[in-house]
């Protein structure tokens, strides 16, 4: 069966494609489609956002469709301060990866030279059963001021993200690093979300 996974960050969908296929799934995005719907984002938090993607993009489509964002939150900056759901998006400008990295080098250079993040995500799929909604955290992590020379194309801030279990940065895990942590994060409960929910 197709599902449509609506996102232009080619990470997420590489992330998925994959095992969905193992299970039958054909991935698509809306770059395979002929159309792309002009979607204002504005929840509060990371489901809202998703759900507005996987509403609209159903409703044009009649495709099963799964919705996903992030909301990162950062101890030590001020409420003023917080990217939450505007990561990439800073005084109104959508950053490059590049444009990222050095954003929050800059934050962590003003707030003392290393900052505990966190991430938390949302996802919805919409079908003709409605929409299902899930959400987990991932915390094990700070930001430092000095960037991995490595780069995980959609995922800039993996380059300055340093996991204290392993004392390396986020893209230099290696796979088997990588399932200890997701374990650890419960990232497989959101495989699991999609195939008990999409059909």
């Amino acid at each position: 069966m197709k599902v449509l996974f609506a996102t232009t960050n080619q990470a997420k969908v590489l992330k998925y494609k994959k095992v969905l296929e193992e299970n039958g799934i054909e991935l698509i995005t809306i770059k395979d489609l002929d159309f792309k719907l002009d979607i204002e984002e504005n929840g509060k938090n990371a489901i809202e956002n998703a759900y507005i993607k996987a509403k609209a993009y159903y409703d044009a489509t009649s495709i099963p469709t799964i919705g996903m964002d992030n909301n990162l939150f950062i101890e030590e900056l001020p409420e003023d301060k917080q990217p939450g759901t505007y990561v990439r998006r800073v005084n109104g400008k959508e950053l490059t990866d590049d444009e990222m990295i050095a954003y929050y080098i800059d934050l962590v250079k003003e707030y003392g030279g290393r900052l505990t993040a966190k991430w938390i995500y949302g996802m919805v799929i919409c079908n003709d059963n409605g929409s299902k909604e899930f959400s987990w955290s991932k915390e094990h992590f700070y930001f430092i001021d000095k960037p991995c020379k490595k780069r995980n194309p959609g995922y800039p801030l993996d380059s300055i993200s340093i996991i204290p279990e392993f004392d390396k940065y986020l893209v230099e895990l290696s796979d088997e690093e990588k399932i200890i942590l997701n374990k650890k994060d419960c990232i497989a409960d959101d495989i699991k979300f999609i195939l008990d929910n999409i059909k």
